[in-house]
């Protein structure tokens, strides 16, 4: 497998039978038939535009909420770096690229006097934001987004307005194959000093309950509520993953090198060694044991992709 899938040569790098656990928070995955970093947003459309129908493209953030299985991806993976990273600020408007971090843009508008410290404590970058309606504290890309800037799976370049992407809890309808490039969004006045503060708060809290040193994907679970944690005091833990998880007795469960970690129970943990095969095995008898415990059928946060090994 040497020759370009695509009738267009890119200026960016195009890699084939490439090895995906080095790209993933859970460093687990076989090998993508291609990875493809394009250069900036036309080399990606040229590619796109070029690629035959029959093979599949699947767009790849930095990897922290995703399970390559460990058969690897029949696909060409898209992975976008310094050209689609960038973050401006202007009035009450905050753009950045797919590929800058949730973290970058949310301290970068804080700088500008901008609120979105909820993007803070999300791991990941803007383009699996807003795929995912990433939310947290009780606010949502959804409530901020103006619009995405996208390039279709034939390779047309084409804006989306949140009524486009309709917008679910952790879920959007954006297309098999179209890739994020780019979002705008609305952001409150805030001062700076007090958006620091608030940021470092959320951070303390995060770091205080979260395993944040371990090789964790983030939330395994959504919550069955169908809502983020609000951060209040007055929150409800009823129908939080982490509970049901608890009433189950699955706490720090573990299978291989996976772990259901002790420190909060719906995140999954890598101690060393797993399998991606580990792993989502874990998870389903995770939800196995809610079902038979509580009756709710838990939905996976993590993403699942690719074919499970010979």
């Amino acid at each position: 497998m040497t020759d370009c899938p695509s009738t267009y040569t890119p200026r960016g790098a195009l890699t084939p039978n490439r090895p995906l656990d080095s790209l993933t928070w859970l460093r687990v995955g076989g090998p993508a038939d291609w990875l493809f970093q394009p250069a900036d947003e036309e080399d990606l459309a040229e590619f796109l535009k070029g690629l035959p129908e029959e093979i599949a493209v699947f767009p790849m953030g930095v990897g922290s909420n995703l399970i390559v299985r460990d058969g690897g991806l029949r696909a060409v993976v898209i992975r976008m770096g310094r050209g689609f990273n960038g973050i401006a600020c202007e009035g009450d408007t905050v753009t950045a690229g797919a590929a800058a971090l949730d973290a970058h843009v949310a301290r970068k508008a804080a700088q500008a006097g901008l609120d979105l410290t909820f993007l803070r404590t999300i791991p990941g970058a803007i383009g699996g934001a807003v795929r995912m309606n990433a939310g947290c504290y009780g606010s949502y890309v959804a409530d901020h987004l103006i619009e995405a800037r996208v390039i279709t799976r034939a390779g047309e370049r084409v804006t989306l307005t949140p009524g486009d992407l309709n917008f679910a809890y952790r879920q959007s309808d954006l297309p098999e194959g179209w890739v994020l490039t780019g979002a705008t969004f609305r952001a409150q006045p805030g001062d700076p000093e007090a958006l620091e503060t608030h940021m470092a708060e959320q951070l303390a809290k995060r770091d205080a309950t979260q395993p944040t040193k371990d090789r964790t994907a983030g939330s395994t679970f959504r919550n069955p509520a169908g809502f983020s944690s609000t951060g209040r005091a007055d929150d409800t833990h009823e129908l939080k993953a982490w509970k049901v998880i608890d009433d189950a007795g699955m706490r720090g469960a573990r299978i291989g090198g996976a772990q259901m970690s002790e420190k909060h129970s719906n995140f999954m943990i890598n101690t060393g060694g797993a399998t991606a095969a580990d792993l989502e095995n874990l998870g389903e008898e995770v939800r196995k044991k809610v079902v038979q415990s509580s009756g709710i059928s838990l939905e996976w946060e993590i993403m699942r992709v690719g074919e499970f090994e010979a």
